[in-house]
């Protein structure tokens, strides 16, 4: 279902899949809203709308977004939510939530880019380890890692959003890692997690350079959020990735 209010340019670039919003500085904007932003313009035939607000479905995640923080968005997603539901906000100041809803979770994301990605050498994987890409009878073993490891919300269709990639030992999914938000010039690496009995052998790196490498086969810009406080973080940089701005990550509960 597409969204119901797409701004005058977005209607007039709908069977193209991008938006002239005169230039890189004015694409770069879409990021300040990424959720509401992927999914207005290069993901809107995922859309699930409600006057202006928009969330992916369930099977894939309970990422969602809005215009702004009004009542009338909220109300908005009060319906997207349904009875009881969890929905996941970034945005760009802390929550103003109406009486309706909880705070679940909330915390500080970086938002980070990377328009020359460095290479990690595939070949530095060890001889028991191989990296493949990812297919629909890897969904079982995919939600077991992101269970464990928490990346971020994983569900049995998330791997519809783009190229994932996996390293195997022993047939064993150790790390993965791949795509979720699009948006015109750009695309989210996601979903980047390692095993603890496999952790610092190097995979994330290996498995993100191969993700990056393939958003940038497609002549588009990687990004990625994170929290700040979160270790990876370095590796991100070594990976040639750096600081955009701040988001703020509110996981809310429709409480009535």
């Amino acid at each position: 279902m597409h969204l119901s209010r797409m701004h005058s340019e977005i209607e007039g670039s709908a069977g193209k899949g991008s938006i002239n919003f005169g230039g890189r500085v004015e694409i770069e904007k879409l990021l300040d809203n990424p959720i509401w932003n992927a999914l207005r313009t290069e993901q809107r035939s995922l859309a699930i709308s409600q006057n202006g607000a928009g969330r992916f479905p369930p099977a894939i995640g309970p990422l969602a977004g809005s215009p702004d923080q009004s009542l009338e968005s909220y109300d908005a997603l009060r319906v997207l939510a349904g009875p009881g539901g969890l929905l996941v906000l970034f945005l760009p100041a802390p929550p103003l939530l109406p009486g309706a809803w909880s705070l679940f979770r909330e915390g500080i994301l970086t938002q980070m880019v990377c328009p020359k990605p460095a290479r990690f050498d595939p070949t530095l994987l060890a001889e028991s380890a191989k990296l493949r890409s990812l297919g629909a009878s890897d969904i079982p073993a995919m939600i077991e890692l992101a269970t464990l490891t928490e990346p971020g919300p994983f569900r049995d269709k998330t791997i519809e959003l783009g190229n994932f990639y996996g390293v195997f030992v022993e047939e064993r999914l150790m790390a993965m890692a791949g795509q979720r938000m699009r948006l015109p010039g750009f695309v989210e690496v996601s979903a980047v997690c390692t095993h603890p009995d496999a952790r610092g052998r190097g995979y994330a790196g290996i498995l993100m350079s191969r993700v990056t490498q393939d958003i940038r086969d497609e002549g588009k810009t990687p990004f990625l959020h994170a929290y700040e406080s979160n270790p990876a973080v370095s590796l991100y940089r070594k990976l040639g990735f750096t600081h955009r701005r701040t988001l703020r990550l509110a996981v809310i509960k429709r409480e009535d």
